[in-house]
């Protein structure tokens, strides 16, 4: 089955400094989409995501956006958010990032932002997509696996703890 259709949606600015504040109705008037309210827990990546974006400001179509079903019945609902850590880097590298809303998972809505993410980097001249993922995420790892990206090595993240590696030409 063919995952359903998703928009990626930019958070700029102007979204994040609201979710920051815990303006759930501000982040959704600035946004134009009723932004689930799951993300107003996620200040430390907002908070993260628009320093970047203040510190250099040409990154900031790379970093946050909504993920937003396109078609059918749920057409212009928000299920997550995806993005990039930041702008390639020097050897064309972008590292992808997504989260869906516990109440919209297991549906391919991250299948669908994934591929998104790499159409977007492609064109936008990346080279190699990474993904970072817990050995504990079954979900993730499946999706990566699907999207033929390969183990690299291991890391350790602040938040998150041991993140098995992997990349893919793009």
């Amino acid at each position: 089955m063919a995952p359903p259709a998703v928009n990626l949606q930019l958070l700029d600015a102007t979204v994040l400094q609201p979710l920051i504040a815990g303006d759930l109705d501000g982040a959704r008037a600035a946004a134009g989409v009723a932004l689930p309210e799951e993300f107003l827990a996620e200040t430390w990546l907002w908070t993260l995501r628009l320093g970047q974006m203040i510190g250099e400001p040409d990154c900031a179509p790379w970093l946050v956006r909504a993920v937003v079903v396109a078609e059918g019945e749920a057409a212009g609902t928000v299920v997550g958010h995806a993005g990039f850590h930041g702008p390639p880097d020097p050897r064309g590298m972008v590292e992808v990032g997504y989260r869906i809303t516990p109440e919209h998972r297991r549906r391919g809505h991250a299948h669908a932002a994934l591929g998104e993410l790499l159409v977007y980097a492609r064109a936008h001249g990346a080279t190699i997509a990474r993904a970072s993922i817990s050995p504990d995420n079954a979900a993730s790892l499946a999706l990566v696996g699907a999207y033929g990206f390969t183990e690299i090595g291991e890391q350790h993240d602040e938040i998150d703890g041991l993140e098995l590696v992997f990349e893919r030409q793009i």
